[in-house]
């Protein structure tokens, strides 16, 4: 098709659908988002974060991937080799969890299939979903190299991962213990620290009464737990509490159970809290777990994995831990060992992933040593050669909580996922951990060995992703090599914990580099009210619904603009639609444009000849434009470019220029008529270039309609800055113009004067160069303000009966002849005299404030006096205006 015909053939509406599938297509086929075609240029690279193939995409993965694919697309355009590196998590416990749920709902469990048949239903699945992942990422419009996609449990991430571990291992940084542990008992699995989201809960606290051994008495505890108290193995007094001096050593009778156990005493313990005494249950609270190694405690486990009450539980076994604690609540009291229940609002854990309340728990865990790994990262920030966060103040966030970070347990009790890398030989019990399978026992030869059956947490994986991904543990690798370290991270606020800090640590560890330069953190999506979206409110948005109904370019403008770093967003469907009526704006005006291109090619345009004033002018304003939108991308204030680039194609473009041009493009003089078209086009060529990272579709379709050169505005270079496009003078001549132009509209509008009509004005401009300046441009006041007759004198005098507008530097009068009564006029300049008194009052308290005028920059201070000046003679122009027609 000729570059003619494709732009006569431009649409008279623009329609989403079509365009995005079409250019998505034509994007894949020509392989334009894969990183390596610029083997010359500076690398840029972006890993995705991993979603989870746990279900489909939420407008909070919108966000997130929306601000990449604006980085990665300005970056490709800007000439970088750009990388932006596509993958999913197979997060473990959330996955497994829906499989199961599955199962379930066809009367089965894991447990009929058996692990290896299991395992094959789970990957159906990720297959499933991991497939609907990506053609949600293509319906986004993101510019992933799709070629390099990977998945953390894929053969060499898998490799990574036992690298890893078995190192760790061989440093002592990994080992293996018997600890309290979170459990989930609803996924029957170990949890990490982070993985617990603390809830307020209304409950009670128990004073129990225990009856010492040898009848002389009994000691207060007290409890929010009490079904706990079946493990109990001693109570814990402060050494130095006076009350309980002669009782340390003495034995309790536990209630219920009729179980001896001692006093012991323990700095711990708080004596000036409840009262003093505290019960000590080693298998089911972290701090008992302590005291109880201090002390040489048993450690009575007396729940099943379920949170079922087992053997140990003596006649509550096999009750559920919460009926549990019902019943033994109502023996307690009716035994006399239940002395008062208060209520008590306290914070109870829960896991994130199944909701189920976390119990406490004594078990044989993986565990990770922090400390030391933390220390590295801690220095490397401190020296100045870690991190950038942006906004800054989350590097605080993140240095408190590596600062005091725990141990890091890292096995699961799942079948989904990394499998420990641990081989017990079941003769003589040594453990192996290797890379890979161990066949034999390297301590007595015996071939009967048994993997640990545990999978590792999900975000032991997922620490590694910024260089497994690359290629790691291969140092070779030729994507390790030329595109690690990363650029930029951009995630939310709520996994610093869980991810950023455990990358850092990794990285630091195994590449002596930071994964990422930056760390750009965004909030959460809220819904319209603020509330955070959640199932249970039913408040979630899908994206694909959003871009059903506008269009992938308006979901991607509105989210990506509506938020500056670090802040929470509220989705608000109007704002949807209000980026929708800015896209149809840019189609509108680029039709318009394009219906007066006709047989106008890409080598007809030249910007170099005799411009006018308002060519001189949007060739200036899309200059600065370009320059300000490029600072603060790299700045990631996306909020602030899109407020920037929408003033600039709706205000300077769309509703001034192509309104001036206009006026040559329909005049008869050639000349002046191909200037517009270069101007025009040229313009309209930078600006969807510039908007083409936050609307990719609509810039891709009206770029192949105007003249052009290149293949795709995907791959077309990064409007630079350009100091010969300069042109101050156009720019204090269009603002005069505009200025005069409103004014005259607003009197039209005041008195209810339609454009239609033709008026008559004066105008007086204030010196010889704004006379000079009007005088250049007399086509458009005359154009724009609809005149009959147009008188421009440096010392006219003010038409008898005539409305006023004064603007900058220019008096402007428009004789009444039965447009208006002279009472209405009075009254609109007395109006406009208290608007600008109110303006002069403000500019001089400001510059009579001291604490101002010591802090603010002379520049400041000049620019203050400056409008006070402006204001002051404005306002006496006014009040003469008024004293004229009150002689009338």
């Amino acid at each position: 098709m000729s570059e003619a015909n494709e732009q006569l053939s431009m649409p008279t509406t623009y329609d989403p659908k079509a365009a995005e599938q079409k250019w998505y297509d034509y994007w894949m086929k020509g392989g334009y988002f894969q990183a390596g075609r610029l083997p010359d240029a500076e690398p840029y690279t972006i890993v995705i974060p991993p979603p989870n193939v746990t279900g489909m995409l939420h407008i909070g993965h919108g966000l997130d991937f929306t601000l990449q694919d604006i980085l990665i697309r300005t970056k490709r355009m800007q000439g970088y080799d750009a990388l932006w590196l596509p993958g999913s998590d197979h997060a473990g416990i959330a996955t497994q969890t829906k499989v199961e749920q599955q199962l379930r709902e066809e009367g089965l469990s894991r447990y009929d299939l058996g692990r290896e048949k299991f395992l094959e239903k789970v990957w159906d699945w990720k297959h499933l979903y991991a497939d609907n992942i990506r053609n949600q990422w293509k319906k986004m419009g993101l510019s992933l190299d799709y070629s390099r996609e990977r998945f953390t449990l894929d053969e060499g991430l898998s490799d990574a991962v036992r690298e890893v571990f078995v190192k760790l291992y061989e440093k002592g940084l990994i080992y293996r213990g018997k600890y309290i542990i979170n459990w989930d008992p609803a996924a029957r699995t170990a949890l990490s620290d982070i993985e617990v989201e603390y809830k307020e809960v209304q409950g009670n606290l128990y004073h129990l009464k225990y009856p010492l051994a040898d009848g002389s008495g009994s000691i207060t505890v007290a409890t929010t737990r009490p079904e706990t108290m079946l493990g109990d193995t001693a109570v814990a007094v402060h050494p130095k509490d006076e009350r309980y001096k002669d009782m340390i050593g003495k034995m309790i009778m536990l209630p219920i159970v009729n179980r001896e156990i001692p006093i012991v005493a323990d700095d711990y313990v708080d004596k000036e809290f409840g009262s003093g005494a505290v019960k000590i249950t080693p298998a089911h609270d972290p701090n008992d777990f302590e005291i109880g190694l201090r002390h040489d405690l048993p450690q009575i486990i007396v729940m099943d994995e379920s949170g079922v009450m087992n053997d140990q539980a003596g006649p509550y076994e096999s009750l559920d831990r919460f009926d549990c604690r019902k019943q033994i609540v109502k023996d307690l009291q009716e035994q006399g060992v239940l002395i008062r229940i208060e209520e008590h609002v306290h914070q109870v854990g829960h896991s994130e992933r199944s909701g189920a309340v976390v119990e406490p728990y004594l078990s044989t865990q993986w565990f990770v040593k922090m400390k030391p790994l933390a220390e590295r990262a801690i220095e490397a920030q401190k020296s100045g050669k870690g991190i950038n966060f942006v906004p800054d103040r989350f590097e605080k966030i993140y240095l408190h909580w590596i600062e005091n970070v725990r141990d890091w347990c890292i096995s699961r009790q799942l079948w989904w996922g990394h499998r420990i890398p641990a081989w017990f030989c079941e003769e003589c019990n040594h453990m192996h951990v290797a890379r890979e399978e161990v066949h034999a026992c390297e301590k007595c030869s015996s071939t009967k060995l048994k993997q640990d059956e545990d999978v590792l947490d999900t975000w032991f994986s997922s620490a590694l992703w910024p260089f497994s991904t690359l290629g790691w543990p291969d140092v070779n690798s030729e994507d390790f090599k030329r595109y690690y370290p990363t650029n930029v991270l951009v995630t939310g606020y709520d996994i610093i914990y869980f991810w950023v800090a455990r990358m850092i640590f990794t990285a630091l560890e195994f590449t002596d580099q930071t994964p990422f330069k930056d760390v750009l953190i965004h909030g959460l999506v809220r819904d319209s009210e603020g509330r955070k979206m959640s199932k249970s409110l039913g408040n979630g948005v899908d994206p694909l619904e959003v871009i059903e109904r506008y269009g992938a370019d308006a979901m991607r403008y509105m989210i990506s603009t509506s938020s500056t770093p670090g802040q929470d967003l509220r989705f608000r469907w109007e704002r949807v639609e209000q980026a929708r009526n800015f896209a149809n704006k840019i189609w509108n005006a680029s039709r318009f444009a394009l219906m007066n291109l006709e047989g106008f090619t890409y080598d007809d345009i030249d910007i170099s000849g005799d411009l006018g004033t308002a060519d001189r002018w949007i060739l200036h304003r899309m200059n600065e434009t370009s320059r300000e939108i490029t600072r603060l991308i790299d700045a990631y204030e996306f909020g602030e470019t899109g407020r920037l680039l929408y003033n600039f194609i709706w205000d300077d473009l769309c509703d001034w220029y192509i309104e001036f041009a206009k006026i040559s493009l329909y005049g008869q003089d050639a000349v002046q008529k191909k200037t517009t078209q270069s101007v025009l086009a040229y313009v309209l060529d930078r600006t969807m270039r510039m908007i083409h990272p936050f609307m990719p579709y609509i810039s891709e379709e009206i770029w192949q309609h105007l003249p052009h050169e290149g293949e795709t505005v995907t791959l077309a270079a990064w409007p630079k800055y350009d100091s010969a496009l300069e042109a101050p003078e156009a720019v204090q001549e269009m603002a005069l113009l505009m200025d005069m132009i409103r004014a005259v509209r607003n009197i039209r509008a005041e008195v209810n004067v339609p454009m239609s009509k033709k008026v008559e004005l004066v105008v007086k401009p204030a010196d010889e160069r704004t006379y000079n300046s009007i005088k250049r441009n007399l086509e458009y006041v005359e154009r724009f303000c609809g005149t009959s007759n147009l008188t421009v004198k440096l010392d006219c005098n003010a038409p008898d009966k005539s409305m006023s507008a004064i603007v900058t530097g220019v008096e402007m009068y428009l004789p009444l002849a039965g447009l208006i009564d002279i009472e209405q006029e009075i009254a609109r300049l007395n109006k406009e005299r208290e608007h600008l008194n109110k303006e002069v009052e403000r500019v001089e308290k400001k510059l009579a404030n001291q604490g101002f005028m010591a802090k603010a920059p002379a520049n400041v201070v000049e620019e203050e006096r400056a409008k006070m000046e402006d204001y002051r003679e404005k306002r006496d122009k006014v009040i003469a205006r008024i004293q004229e027609l009150q002689e009338v």
